[in-house]
């Protein structure tokens, strides 16, 4: 329901990431010095993850499908991962709304914006898993341990 509303507000774009990859193809912005042509770059690479993502997850190759999806020059010519087939994303159905996509990618901004001007970060350590059992801990009779009241 809440994706009506927003296609409704703001009106649809083709979905499975083809919106997406089509504006990273559309970038032509060029960085004044080597950080911003990273930046640039980072911001180009993570345009098309949706969509590669998406073939991977289906089992193509993701950089085959994002290859064919910008030959063909249809704004809305897209890879459907259900079906394999390759074809107008809008006729067949698969629409992400505009509204939805916009926030995504601010949202996205906004936390990268963080991440780049914060001096330090706090990350959870990963734990280290013990190590597997090894037998019966001494001083422990044979039986079920922990099982009082058992001794007939």
């Amino acid at each position: 329901l809440n994706a009506t509303r927003a296609a409704v507000e703001e009106g649809i774009v083709a979905g499975g990431g083809v919106a997406l990859l089509r504006a990273s193809a559309n970038i032509k912005a060029t960085g004044v010095n080597a950080d911003q042509a990273a930046g640039i770059n980072i911001v180009r690479r993570a345009l098309q993850a949706p969509a590669r993502q998406i073939a991977a997850n289906a089992g193509a190759e993701a950089s085959i499908v994002a290859g064919k999806i910008l030959e063909n020059k249809g704004a809305t010519f897209g890879y459907n991962a259900q079906t394999g087939e390759y074809g107008d994303m809008i006729a067949m159905g698969i629409v992400d709304p505009v509204k939805v996509v916009r926030t995504a990618l601010q949202d996205a901004a906004s936390v990268a914006g963080l991440l780049v001007t914060t001096e330090a970060m706090i990350a959870e350590a990963p734990k280290k898993e013990s190590a597997g059992g090894g037998g019966m801990p001494g001083g422990m009779g044979g039986g079920m341990g922990g099982m009082g009241g058992m001794d007939f």
